[in-house]
Formats: C-alpha cells, sequence, structure tokens
C-alpha cells in the first residue's frame, strides 16, 4: 500500500519520521519549510503560496518540483487540497505531518479534515507538534507503548458499536457522542491497542511525545 506524507505549517514536528522511499510527498504551502528541515524530498507543492519562503519556492520550481497553484479566495484550506491530490493519485494512506502551535482555528480545522468523509477510502494518521492522531474507521491497530495516553472522540456524530481492546478502560458495544468525554483519558496496557467502530468515525489521539510513525 502506497502512502503519501504531507507537510503542512504550524511549527515543527517533534514525532521521528520515516518516510519511505516510494511514498508520495506534498507540501501544503508553508509546509514546504518542515518537508526541508527534515530532508524529506517534496514532489508536489500545493496552495495558495501566501506563507511559503519566496526563496525556498524559487528553489523548489527551479529543482523541477511541481506547483500546483490555487487563488486566495478558495473554498478549501491548503492542506485540505493537498489530501485530495493524495487522494486522486491513488495512495492507500495518508500521513498530515505538521506542528502544534499557530493558530488554534487552522489546528482543530485540521484534525477535522483527517476525518472527512471525502477521505474515507484511505486510512489517514496525523502528526502535530507531540501527538499523533488516527482516524478510526471500522478496525484500527494502532503501536504505542505501555501506559501511553490515548483520547478517542467522536466525529460528525454519534460512533456506535465501538470496542476497544488493549486499553486499561475498555468499551464494548459502546456509543460515543460527539462532545462526550467518555472516551477521553485512557492508556494503553501494552504496546498496541485495537479500536473498532460498527458505525461512524472516531478520531484516536495520542498526544505525548513518545510516539513514533
Amino acid at each position: 500500500m502506497r502512502s503519501s506524507f504531507i507537510f503542512c505549517g504550524g511549527g515543527p514536528s517533534r514525532v521521528p519520521l520515516v518516510v519511505p522511499d516510494d511514498a508520495l510527498v506534498i507540501a501544503a504551502d508553508v509546509g514546504l519549510a518542515e518537508a526541508e528541515r527534515l530532508g524529506v524530498r517534496v514532489e508536489i507543492l500545493v496552495g495558495d503560496m501566501d506563507s511559503v519562503d519566496a526563496g525556498a519556492l524559487e528553489r523548489f520550481e527551479r529543482e523541477g518540483g511541481e506547483v500546483r497553484r490555487y487563488p486566495d479566495d478558495k473554498d478549501a484550506t491548503d492542506l485540505d487540497l493537498a489530501i485530495e491530490a493524495a487522494v486522486v493519485a491513488g495512495v492507500g494512506r495518508v500521513v498530515v505531518v505538521g506542528g502544534g502551535g499557530g493558530r488554534l482555528d487552522h489546528l482543530v480545522g485540521n484534525a477535522l479534515v483527517l476525518g472527512s468523509p471525502r477521505y474515507a477510502a484511505v486510512e489517514v494518521d496525523g502528526v502535530f507538534g507531540g501527538s499523533r492522531l488516527h482516524v478510526c474507521r471500522g478496525r484500527r491497530e494502532l503501536a504505542g507503548t505501555p501506559g501511553e495516553l490515548i483520547s478517542l472522540l467522536a466525529l460528525g456524530g454519534p460512533a456506535r458499536g465501538v470496542r476497544t481492546e488493549g486499553l486499561r478502560w475498555p468499551l464494548e458495544d459502546a456509543v460515543l457522542d460527539p462532545g462526550s468525554s467518555l472516551g477521553v483519558s485512557n492508556r494503553l496496557l501494552g504496546d498496541h491497542a485495537v479500536v473498532e467502530v460498527a458505525e461512524g468515525v472516531i478520531l484516536a489521539i495520542r498526544p505525548g511525545d513518545e510516539v513514533s510513525v
């Protein structure tokens, strides 16, 4: 399954990354700087180019990178457009990488975009600062460390038939409603956990720094 790594803004990521050689690497506007900081070669740069450094943009174009420019007055964020580009390219997994700082509305909006039904056909994960996010539809196995915090939040409506394995406080055929705190601050018992959702979408958030991709 080919993956796509998408770099966005918000400051540096603090999670060690391993980007496969065959991954499709996309930068959303100023995310080009984060990719460069990590030494990752970007294939496609997407956005309205209102935040990317002019010198970095010129260098990217000079080296043959593909630039997809959009007008300032658009109906989607640069990240949303970048994820769409990855999905259209036929990848099976998308990993969004960005910082945990910057504007709060951007951070929350980016997290919600990951769970959009438009991307239901691919496996979606996110790294924001030192936190890791996983979009859970159906069954997902998550690797981690014993004692690590994990919170389960419903997106877009109730998540029904929720079952977990490997967590300190297990759920069995549970219902998580948007805004419910039932799934907040659980912990991994071992080095992996399973989250199953019969209906709906869950965003699993691991807020600690000691995680890997």
